[in-house]
């Protein structure tokens, strides 16, 4: 449930930033009257992303008649769902600066338009976190507990719920928050849920029976870890630890939270100085006589 959370969480307060971004623009320049414009894009976008978290839920246990089916779905899910989750943590590092004023600039065209391009912009600006929080989520909660229950839908409503809190705290200016901090850290811990929802996505692909290794095992600490105790469901839940994982699925951990999480950790590199012109051996005109 907590990797549902910290899923909620993360992307919640990723689309309620961009959402305070364009409210205070507007409420700064004097123009409530496209705020409305702006929460019906917002309203579109979510029912959007509602709709296609239930089509993919529906489509896993209505449209697909085996086994064998629905564990190649979840397998081409989890993949996808680990390509989403690399891109956005990458993406958000890189344009948290710039966002801010990149959103104003197109605000500012779509209300030069008009009232539905104010609409569209809203839309496109939350649909993405949308569409990658359905994605993600039913990839987490596949990979943490086969999708059972309603524990990790309800931790990804109260994930959602506390960054609409945040978010709105923040734009009271009543709560001080680093977000470079808090998108470093969360970023950290959501590789590690990658890479668990990854080693599912290959154990689903072995399931399948598309890749084999099934019951090579890397290790059996099941002796050690047992699976009924607390601390090995959140092992499970949280980064997809397993007394019993293949050697595939092992290689396939390993292979994307080492190299990941060191490119995500690394310190950018500050900008070099620009060049300065050469100087040229080309003498000064003389000046001319009046």
């Amino acid at each position: 449930m907590f990797a549902t959370y910290l899923i909620g969480l993360r992307e919640g307060l990723e689309a309620t930033l961009v959402v305070s971004i364009l409210v205070a623009f507007l409420v700064k320049s004097n123009r409530r009257n496209r705020l409305p414009h702006v929460w019906l894009g917002v309203g579109l976008a979510v029912a959007l992303s509602v709709f296609f978290g239930w089509l993919i839920e529906y489509t896993s246990t209505a449209l697909l008649n085996t086994s064998k089916q629905r564990e190649l779905f979840d397998a081409i899910t989890s993949v996808a769902a680990v390509v989403f989750v690399t891109f956005m943590i990458f993406w958000m590092r890189k344009a948290a600066r710039s966002i801010a004023g990149e959103l104003r600039g197109k605000l500012s065209d779509a209300l030069a338009v008009g009232a539905f391009a104010v609409t569209g912009m809203a839309f496109l600006a939350v649909i993405r976190e949308g569409l990658e929080t359905a994605l993600i989520f039913y990839s987490a909660a596949e990979s943490a507990a086969g999708g059972a229950g309603r524990g990790p839908l309800l931790a990804m409503i109260g994930g959602i719920a506390t960054s609409v809190v945040i978010g709105f705290l923040l734009y009271r200016s009543a709560l001080k928050l680093n977000l470079g901090k808090f998108f470093t850290w969360t970023g950290a811990l959501l590789i590690l849920v990658a890479a668990g929802i990854f080693k599912y996505g290959v154990h689903d692909f072995q399931e399948a029976g598309l890749v084999p290794g099934l019951n090579n095992h890397a290790f059996d600490i099941s002796s050690v870890l047992d699976p009924s105790s607390w601390y090995a469901t959140l092992l499970s839940g949280m980064f997809n630890i397993t007394p019993t994982p293949s050697i595939l699925e092992m290689v396939a951990w390993v292979a994307y939270a080492v190299p990941v999480m060191a490119l995500f950790l690394r310190k950018p590199g500050k900008p070099t100085a620009p060049a300065k012109p050469a100087a040229t051996d080309v003498p000064a005109p003389a000046p001319q006589r009046a």
